[in-house]
């Protein structure tokens, strides 16, 4: 990042490094895509800062008013309390609830203060429950958007993109293929979201906010490295334009 102008904008990442039940893994995934997303975000021009939300020591959350914009990333389920689920959840794992009211208490601040916002699988759920609404707690039929047991968690899926929406112009198309590992999803959509991509089997895959100036939840993980590389520049050059202050690209003929 040395080589980055001194006026290149500043970007918080907010990821836990550890949660309950972590597996070999599920840390190699999660190191492997926090250092593609800062890869991602260096390569689009942008210097960025962890924020550890399962640190000892919690970085205040009035100090992410100084950053540009900020990124959620994936990781643990969100425990079911917060979105009104009292009962017990199937193939439930990494609840922190701890880590969940501090990402909570971070996300509302970015929404208050109107600054860029992308937010990836975990992320894109929190959105959804930071705007008052619920997830889906546990996917079932769940084939499309994670591999059975003794597979890899990750696989392929096809997502359909909500003409017009903001994702749909980033990436220039209405039809995506994706890097899926999820068994939790948006529920009941906040009004103040609207759905901006779609599985085949109806669940919500993607949500953009109706009144702040740049807000994208994705389902998926843009920031897999075994994801498509020209998907994952967009989104990242897209997010980093606008943290610039400047109208993201549109599609792959801006990325040319």
């Amino acid at each position: 990042m040395a080589d980055l102008p001194p006026g290149a904008p500043r970007v918080a990442v907010v990821v836990s490094l550890t949660f309950p039940g972590m597996t070999e893994q599920t840390l190699e995934l999660m190191e492997r895509f926090t250092r593609t997303a800062f890869g991602s975000l260096l390569a689009a021009g942008a210097r960025a800062d962890l924020v550890d939300s399962a640190a000892e020591v919690l970085v205040p959350p009035a100090r992410l008013a100084g950053y540009d914009g900020v990124l959620f990333l994936g990781g643990g389920d969100v425990g079911g309390a917060l979105y009104g689920h009292h009962g017990p959840v199937p193939n439930s794992y990494g609840v922190d609830r701890r880590a969940d009211d501090y990402c909570l208490e971070l996300m509302r601040g970015v929404l208050e203060r109107d600054q860029p916002l992308l937010a990836t699988c975990r992320g894109s759920q929190l959105l959804n429950v930071a705007c008052g609404r619920t997830l889906i707690p546990d996917l079932d039929p769940w084939q499309l958007h994670r591999g059975g047991a003794g597979r890899p968690i990750f696989l392929d899926e096809e997502v359909s993109l909500v003409p017009g929406s903001r994702i749909a112009r980033i990436l220039g198309r209405e039809r995506a293929t994706v890097r899926s590992g999820h068994h939790q999803a948006v529920g009941t959509v906040a009004p103040v979201l609207a759905v901006a991509a779609v599985a085949a089997d109806g669940v919500v895959e993607g949500t953009e906010h109706r009144e702040k100036s740049w807000v994208v939840g994705v389902q998926w993980h843009p920031e897999d490295s075994d994801g498509d590389a020209g998907d994952r520049e967009l989104v990242f050059g897209a997010f980093v334009s606008r943290c610039a202050g400047s109208l993201e690209p549109a599609g792959p003929a801006a990325r040319a």
